[in-house]
This record gives structure tokens, C-alpha cells and sequence, in this order.
């Protein structure tokens, strides 16, 4: 297992996981385990979608998030994503497994939150609690549709250049003080590196067709699945007043589908609600997880 520094509390680690080469970070120390799974967008990554967040934690847990494959962050851009983002379950079971990771709360934001809930539903017995971050993904998965947003245009539209990664981004957190310079250029550089254009290609490709695939499509189905998990695993679900992407009319929507989760609706505060709102989100998932 490769080691790497990084400033602000957060440790760059690398690891194989099933063969491919998976960079994540990690925060605190001792504690209990939060693994944190990342949203989608081109350049996202552990340290970019959780880091603010996982620094919020780290005084009372370890914190671990991997860069997904399908061309995120800085995991191997060669690792094969046929099933899109069911391969993501995949990765993340194999992740805990090489870290040797047992029982943990699962967090997810975005396509993470689908990922993560996926996981909790197919690995019950490893999963003490789970947060849930913002999610139109859950949310379609639940049977909700939402026309598409300047946000979701923004995002889909990214054409590799620092001007569309900083539309992209406002797309996603609402204080603009958040999306610096530096936020723009790790991104860029993460996004733009050889191949993970062409990866985030084949990754969204086989994502949107499985829906149409007869076996798989019956995994992104979560109506009768998740509120049966949720009625016995311990879950919240945070989400921004001002998302412009999954947009709080959905979440809206979501809240009575599943009336065994408590929703908790942060003012001021978009898509990345952990980046808008690290210290808030922070303070809910400690008294969550820890009971205080």
C-alpha cells in the first residue's frame, strides 16, 4: 500500500484493489470507520467531493474515500466499467475488503449515494449506518422524474476546459468561495489526464443503458428494496435547499417514500452539500453515528 502527503489533514493513499491501482484518502485515526463515496462529474474524486467534509470528521473517526473507476480522480482509467454504475458496488466492495474494513457507516453523495445504498443493500451485515447526500440518481431510482437543469446541462456538457469545469462546478456548490482556483485545477488535472475522457465516456455509455438490459435494470430499481433496508438500517438523508441539480422539489418528493429515514434540509447550501456546509454536515453525522 502506497503512501502520499497531502496538506490540510487528508493523507493520499494508494491501493490494488481486484487488480487495479485505486487512489483514496484517508482522515483521522482512531474511531469508527465512515467510508465516503463520491458523486459524479468529470474530475470528481475523493479529496475534491469529500475533503472539506472528511476534515470536518477526522477528530472523531477514520475516514477513507476512493476514487470511483470510470475515469474519476486518479484511479487507474484502464480498469473495465461494463455495467456502468453497478460496477461502482463492485469497487467499493472490494475496496472495504482489501482495507479489511468490517463493520462501517456508508456515506454517498450523488451517483455515490446510489452506489452506497446498492452496496448497504447487497452487503447488509458489514453496515452499521448510512448517510445519504443529495441524490436525483435514488431519486429516479424511486420512481421520481425531474426534467433536466442548467446544472445537469452544465455537468453533461463539460468539454475539458477550465472555463466548463468552473460552470460545472457552480452547478454544484452554491458558495462560490469554495470553488477556488486550486479546486478548479485539481479537478482539471484529474479530468483531462490520458484516458479518463475516454473512460467517463465508456462508463457513462454503459451506465445509461441499463435501464434496457432485462437482468440489470432490476439493480437500479429501488422502490421496494430500499425503504425495506432502511426500516431496519439506521439512515439519514441530507440535502441543499438550493440544489440546482437534484433539485429540492425531488428530495421533496423522495421524503414520504421512505418514512423510516430522517431528512435533514441544510439552508444555503447546493449539490455538494458537505462542500458548501462541511462543519454543519459534519456535526449531523457525528451526533448521528455516535449517538451525540
Amino acid at each position: 500500500m502506497g503512501k502520499g502527503g497531502t496538506g490540510g489533514g487528508l493523507r493520499s493513499r494508494w491501493v490494488k484493489v481486484n487488480g487495479v491501482k485505486t487512489h483514496y484518502m484517508e482522515a483521522g485515526g482512531d474511531g469508527p470507520v465512515i467510508v465516503m463515496l463520491h458523486g459524479g462529474g468529470h474530475g470528481s474524486s475523493g479529496q475534491s467531493g469529500m475533503g472539506a467534509l472528511m476534515e470536518a470528521l477526522s477528530p472523531h473517526f477514520r475516514v477513507v474515500a476512493p476514487d470511483s473507476i470510470g475515469g474519476y480522480g486518479e484511479t487507474d482509467v484502464s480498469a473495465p466499467t461494463p455495467h456502468g454504475l453497478l460496477n461502482r458496488i463492485d469497487q467499493a466492495r472490494d475496496f472495504v475488503d482489501t482495507l479489511c474494513l468490517d463493520r462501517f457507516t456508508i456515506l454517498g453523495n450523488s451517483q455515490g449515494a446510489f452506489a452506497a445504498a446498492r452496496y448497504a443493500l447487497e452487503n447488509p451485515e458489514r453496515v452499521e449506518k448510512m448517510v445519504l447526500i443529495s441524490s436525483l440518481t435514488i431519486g429516479q431510482c424511486m420512481g421520481i422524474e425531474q426534467a433536466p437543469t442548467d446544472a445537469m446541462r452544465a455537468l453533461m456538457g463539460y468539454d475539458g476546459t477550465p472555463q466548463a469545469m468552473r460552470k460545472m462546478l457552480e452547478g454544484l456548490v452554491v458558495d462560490r468561495s469554495k470553488i477556488t482556483d486550486e479546486l478548479i485545477d485539481r479537478r482539471q488535472a484529474s479530468a483531462t489526464r490520458p484516458g479518463a475522457m475516454e473512460a467517463m465516456d465508456r462508463f457513462l455509455k454503459a451506465t445509461g443503458g441499463l435501464n434496457k438490459h432485462p437482468i440489470l435494470s432490476m439493480h437500479m430499481n429501488l422502490r421496494d428494496s430500499l425503504p425495506k433496508l432502511t426500516k431496519v438500517l439506521p439512515t439519514i438523508f441530507v440535502w441543499g435547499n438550493e440544489d440546482p441539480f437534484a433539485l429540492p422539489e425531488t428530495g421533496r418528493k423522495l421524503e414520504p417514500l421512505l418514512p423510516d429515514v430522517k431528512f435533514h434540509w441544510i439552508a444555503d447550501a447546493g449539490h455538494q452539500v458537505q462542500t458548501d456546509k462541511p462543519d454543519v454536515v459534519g456535526d449531523i453525522i457525528r451526533q448521528f453515528v455516535l449517538g451525540k
